[in-house]
């Protein structure tokens, strides 16, 4: 009988449900074992989605021997706290970007893991979508030429009249940290390179307390530069551009194409201005959801840790520039 890692998610939160446990449940190398909330709802999302059993606590459930991996979605300011906890159980980790909301208690996090021989990774699960490893090949084919600048967007309307964890200041709240941290692992993913300095300008009310827009440009040290876009505000949009000295590649479903039934699709334009499309399709939640369970089973080491450090300095700088409203440099993770 094939081997598959029974895993355990901390949360009934939305994304749990809708997106990483129908993932898992799909995966063939996976089972959803257990799930735990500690605000009386395990039982009948249990129940809901065929789950075999249910916690009224976190701790009940990183105390359960047959679980071997967790899925954290809790609101950001609680990861580290249940990261560490997970990890001192034995639980190997995947946990809801952004990781953490500081450098040091992603260092803290890591080591834990470290320390307890389990895997860790931050679930930007945009990044298995087979899409992005196309443009990766095409910008390394020297289709557009040299790689000049990129500027990615994601926006989506969010109801301000209603309470919501992302418009929440003490739960780690705000477009950069929910959604404008998507468009800037994507500079660093596709562009294989940390960026020098950050300028932001964005809207943080008064009366919110978080950054509601945000837009920023990123400088690297040969030149290259990538701006950013990100909004509550707005209506909802998910796209990235790369322009090169011969051309230009669009993904205009760059984040979640799982809205279109998986369909990616990459716009090529020539020099001349000829166009050409390429269509990908790939369910970027079982791919990660698999990878990393994959992982576990072949005692494989999850090789992107050092991109969510990279991340995250982006981001802490960029919040810098945001209230200094002035160019921050960017600190080199070694």
């Amino acid at each position: 009988m094939k081997r598959v890692i029974k895993w355990g998610i901390l949360s009934t939160a939305n994304i749990a449900q809708k997106q990483i446990i129908p993932a898992l449940q799909a995966a063939e190398n996976s089972e959803v074992y257990a799930i735990a909330s500690e605000s009386n709802k395990s039982k009948q999302v249990a129940e809901t989605l065929n789950i075999p059993k249910a916690y009224d606590s976190y701790m009940e459930l990183l105390a359960d021997p047959d679980i071997e991996a967790v899925y954290v979605p809790l609101p950001n300011s609680l990861h580290k706290k249940w990261v560490i906890e997970a990890a001192n159980k034995g639980k190997h980790i995947l946990c809801e970007k952004p990781a953490a909301l500081h450098s040091a208690d992603l260092r803290e996090m890591t080591n834990a893991c470290a320390e307890n021989n389990v895997l860790f990774m931050e679930a930007f699960m945009y990044q298995f979508h087979p899409q992005h490893q196309r443009v990766k090949e095409i910008i390394a084919s020297g289709e557009i030429g040299d790689v000049k600048h990129m500027r990615a967007a994601f926006t989506f309307q969010l109801d301000l009249n209603k309470s919501d964890i992302r418009i929440n200041p003490e739960l780690g709240g705000g477009s950069i940290f929910d959604i404008g941290c998507y468009c800037i692992h994507a500079s660093l993913f596709l562009l294989d390179q940390e960026p020098k300095e950050v300028y932001v300008s964005g809207n943080i009310p008064a009366n919110v307390g978080v950054d509601l827009t945000a837009s920023g440009l990123l400088t690297f040290d040969n030149g290259i530069t990538a701006g950013f876009h990100c909004s509550f505000e707005e209506p909802m949009t998910h796209q990235y551009e790369i322009f090169g000295t011969k051309g230009a590649i669009r993904v205009p479903f760059a984040f979640r194409p799982d809205l279109r039934d998986g369909e990616g699709i990459i716009s090529i334009t020539d020099e001349n201005g000829e166009a050409r499309e390429e269509h990908v399709s790939g369910d970027q939640y079982l791919l990660q959801v698999e990878h990393f369970s994959t992982s576990i089973l072949q005692q494989q080491p999850i090789n992107k840790g050092k991109l969510s450090n990279k991340n995250l300095g982006v981001i802490e700088a960029c919040y810098q520039s945001l209230r200094t409203k002035s160019p921050v440099k960017v600190e080199k993770v070694k």
